[in-house]
């Protein structure tokens, strides 16, 4: 996976910059036939446009309750299966390639060009297909599913 992340800021002066230009090295896979890589992150809401510290760097493996995080991920064909629940709103733009996401049985088919909200739901992400597919997701920090007195938190 070859992500170029491009990161813009300012200088002294408040004239626009370009900060960042440089391929991401922070790839990692959790599972078989799988790979991500955190493009940026933050720490607050609203978001400190002139923090100077690298979004690329924060640690992401648990997300607090004021976290966003810009992960583009590849899932190649048959990726190990995961289900999982996130306590984040999640916007996803399929980049390239076609997946299948099982929702507690239900699947839904996506393909290049599609976009998703996914809101706290569990499930899980199937590559049935022969070539990667590649989303690009936004995780915004939200509060946990609570139905009927059943707090439904993160897992998996």
């Amino acid at each position: 996976m070859k992500i170029r992340r491009v990161i813009t800021g300012h200088d002294a002066n408040g004239k626009a910059v370009v900060t960042h230009d440089e391929l991401c090295t922070n790839i990692l896979s959790r599972r078989d036939f799988h790979q991500s890589c955190v493009v940026w992150s933050t720490g607050q809401l609203p978001v400190d446009n002139l923090d100077s510290n690298d979004g690329y760097t924060r640690d992401v493996s648990t997300l607090s309750k004021q976290d966003t995080v810009f992960r583009i991920v590849q899932y190649d064909p048959g990726v190990a299966p995961r289900n999982h629940r996130t306590e984040t709103i999640d916007y996803a733009v399929v980049m390239s390639g076609a997946i299948d996401m099982d929702l507690d049985g239900q699947t839904v088919h996506l393909q290049q060009g599609d976009v998703l909200v996914q809101r706290g739901t569990i499930h899980n992400w199937v590559n049935k297909g022969t070539e990667p597919c590649v989303i690009a997701f936004v995780l915004i920090a939200a509060k946990p599913i609570d139905l009927n007195h059943q707090t439904l938190h993160a897992h998996g």
